[in-house]
Formats: C-alpha cells, sequence, structure tokens
C-alpha cells in the first residue's frame, strides 16, 4: 500500500517503466482512484455511441457532454479535453499572459504535477500560499496582494483546488470559496477552478457543483478519478472564455476528430457514478478507522477519498514497507503512493 520511488527506464527516459514481469497479480488496488476502469455498462455506452469529427464540431455526444457539464456548473458554455492537466494548462493561457502571476497553493497540482509545464508554455510564475491540508484563508490570500508597481508582476488569477489533492482531499468550504473568489475580482483577477476531484467535494459537502464554483470564472471535472471513464475532462465558463480557449485546444493537440466514443463514457458518468461517490468516502473512512489501529501508523481522517497516513512510528520506512505490502502473502497487493515517511491511498 506504499511505493517505492517511481524510476525511470534509463538515465536520460522519462517514460514511465513497465510493471516487472514477475510482479504478483493485483486483487486489491488502492493506488489511487485514477487507477478506476470502465465498467461492461459503460464500454457498452461508448460502443453505441453516435459520433461525428470533434474539430468540424459535428459530433452531437461531444456536444452534449459540453452542453450537460456547463449547465451541471452554471456555466454557458464548455469544451471536452483529453485531461484534467490540459485544462489547467489552457486556463492559464486563456486568463493570462507572460510574465503574470497566479495565486495558489503551494502544494497545487500546476505547482507541483504538471512537469513545469507552466514555466515552459505559459510563461507565468505562480505564488504558492502555504495552509493546512492544501487550503488557505482569505488573510492569506489578503497578505500576498502585491502593490501594483511596475516591479512586481501583474497578478491575474486565482486557483483553487477542489477537493485539495495533496492535502488529503480536503474540501474547501462554500463560504472560504465565496470570499475568496470576492477578493480575487476586487482586484481585477480572475478565478479558475481545478476541479479534479470536484463531485467528491460537491457530494461530500451536499452541495450542486453550480453553487460551489458560482463565484469561478473558469471550472473543470474530471472523469477519469472516481467517475470511472478511460479519459477526458470538460473546462467550463463563459461563451467568450470558451471561445478563445478552443484556440488553445487546437494549438496543444486537444482537438479531436470521432471523440463522442469517449464522451459516451463521461456522459455515462454522469448518470450513474456521481452518487456513488458517497460509497468511495464511506469506504476511505473504514480504511482510515483500520489503519489507526495500527500502532505506530498515524492516520489523517478523510474528508473524501483520499487517506494519508504516517509509518513512521512504526520505526518501518516507506521503501521495506513497500515490499512487504507486495509479496503474495499480502493479497498481492501493488503498492499504493506514498510521500517519503507519510503514504496515502485513494478510494
Amino acid at each position: 500500500m506504499v511505493q517505492a520511488p517511481p524510476h525511470s527506464m534509463s538515465s536520460n527516459s522519462w517514460a514511465p517503466a513497465r510493471p516487472p514481469r514477475n510482479a504478483p497479480p493485483v486483487r486489491i488496488n488502492l493506488y489511487s482512484d485514477t487507477q478506476t476502469r470502465p465498467t461492461p455498462a459503460m464500454k457498452e455506452a461508448m460502443m453505441r455511441a453516435e459520433m461525428g469529427d470533434e474539430q468540424h464540431g459535428d459530433d452531437p455526444t461531444v456536444w452534449e457532454l459540453c452542453d450537460r457539464m456547463a449547465a451541471l456548473t452554471g456555466k454557458e458554455a464548455a469544451v471536452f479535453l483529453p485531461s484534467g492537466t490540459m485544462c489547467n494548462v489552457i486556463a492559464i493561457l486563456t486568463h493570462c499572459q507572460k510574465g503574470d502571476e497566479v495565486v495558489a497553493h503551494e502544494t497545487s497540482h500546476i505547482l507541483g504535477s504538471e512537469g513545469g509545464t507552466h514555466a515552459a508554455l505559459t510563461g507565468v510564475q505562480i505564488m504558492g500560499l502555504k495552509g493546512a491540508r492544501g487550503m488557505f484563508t482569505p488573510d492569506d490570500l489578503r497578505a500576498a496582494i502585491r502593490p501594483k508597481t511596475r516591479y512586481t508582476p501583474p497578478q491575474k488569477m486565482l486557483e483553487i483546488e477542489q477537493t485539495a489533492n495533496i492535502g488529503g482531499g480536503g474540501i474547501w468550504s462554500l463560504d472560504t470559496l465565496n470570499t475568496l473568489t470576492d477578493i480575487a475580482h476586487e482586484q481585477g483577477w480572475a478565478t479558475h477552478m481545478d476541479g479534479a476531484r470536484l463531485m467528491n467535494a460537491c457530494v461530500g459537502a451536499k452541495i450542486s457543483a453550480a453553487d460551489m464554483v458560482a463565484g469561478f470564472d473558469s471550472v473543470w471535472l474530471d472523469f477519469t478519478k472516481g467517475l470511472g471513464a478511460p479519459l477526458g475532462a470538460v473546462l467550463c465558463g463563459s461563451h467568450e472564455f470558451i471561445g478563445q480557449a478552443w484556440r488553445w485546444k487546437q494549438r496543444l493537440g486537444g482537438s479531436m476528430r470521432q471523440g463522442g466514443i469517449c464522451a459516451a463514457a463521461c456522459i455515462y458518468a454522469l448518470d450513474h457514478n456521481i452518487e456513488r461517490l458517497a460509497d468511495d468516502h464511506a469506504n476511505a473512512k473504514a480504511l482510515a478507522r483500520g489503519l489507526a489501529q495500527i500502532e505506530g501508523v498515524v492516520v489523517e481522517d478523510p474528508d473524501t477519498n483520499l487517506v494519508f497516513f504516517d509509518i513512521k512510528g512504526t520505526g518501518k520506512s516507506v521503501p521495506p514497507a513497500a515490499v512487504h505490502a507486495a509479496r503474495p502473502g499480502h493479497n498481492g497487493q501493488r503498492p499504493g503512493r506514498a510521500r517519503g515517511g507519510p503514504a496515502c491511498i485513494w478510494t
């Protein structure tokens, strides 16, 4: 349930390594909610999908998905993209110019998990704010506002990750979100939500997606995590914003042809997989209770479907624990994800 440090195929390759040939079969995969697989019913929906050419605007299933996502989030329009990372990149490219500054949490996905793409492609700099569980306060945001002089980078966007991934799947409260977006808009900034696990937050807090993101100029939802689709994310915003985002979608290679076969999986997820996220949350809490009974293990109480725990108190380090967990005698489980001493599990 923990993972040794990743390694590449060679010293000059960043490609992921293939699983060892003699690896035991995976019986229970707690590595990540990104490991979900399409169900037979989802695959059937994909096979029945009506398709066209998305680049030409005549794929009806893609349009249906975009219309439904715009309605779900209370926005005017939406665009279907291959990944959540591309959603973040396109949002920043659309909202900002080179040399601008984005304010986000120091553990945000845009800072630590997108390969430095914002330095490489968007030309913005990101100010990382501190705060427990991947979240900061309105006072933290106010303190981060720079004076508008020629010496400082123009601050143009506030970015929030809901739920806070490295914060253990923590849910930002609606009051905090609304206060933060009010502060940002007072400064003339755009507001963007990384909604990779937005529906986990909505289900956990019992708040509609439209209410949760009402203060944000753009937001996206990832379908490849707890919602079980094989690929895809949808970025939502105003008609003008989405119209400009399409330029970057084309430039970055995100325009598809018969995209409806994948959009159909996302539509199936909207119809069948949102309510069952509550089961994931209940399973995460059950797992956390069990781990807390192991002497020396410290567990964070999960808000949603991520379970973070620290094994340093057991006297064991992560790599030996990873080997131990992967032995066939331990249900053949593959390692989960770890961060030095602490580790985390997505359910």
